[in-house]
């Protein structure tokens, strides 16, 4: 049984990554008209993309530090009626606290690619 789940798991894997491969390899190039309609809303909206930009990050930050408050709560809850479990209630918390700021570091990431956009 678990040869079979192993060789499915391979499986599955190659042909997602063949998948993803071929969108990229017969992508096309952008046309002249498309370049310029870009640019041309590149050049108008500087000043809602900055404050896109802003918005973004506080509301990332926000939800993120949200979620961990309550994720800490909640562990902190688990241990406290269950003593005994705090060896298995801990690597999940800090596993979904490190998963809660990747994503506000993601948002940090997308926020500077859009201020590089302005």
């Amino acid at each position: 049984m678990a040869k079979r789940k192993a060789k499915f798991m391979l499986m599955l894997t190659t042909v997602l990554s063949i998948l993803a491969v071929s969108a990229l390899a017969f992508a096309q190039e952008a046309s002249e008209a498309t370049k310029a309609a870009v640019s041309i809303a590149k050049a108008g909206n500087g000043g809602w993309i900055a404050i896109g930009t802003g918005l973004a990050i506080g509301l990332a930050a926000l939800g993120g530090t949200l979620g961990q408050g309550r994720a800490a709560a909640a562990a902190l809850d688990g241990i406290a009626r269950n003593p005994g479990s705090s060896d298995k209630v801990f690597t999940p918390f800090i596993l979904g606290l490190v998963l809660m700021e990747s994503l506000v570091i993601f948002a940090l990431l997308i926020a500077f690619l859009l201020l590089g956009n302005i």
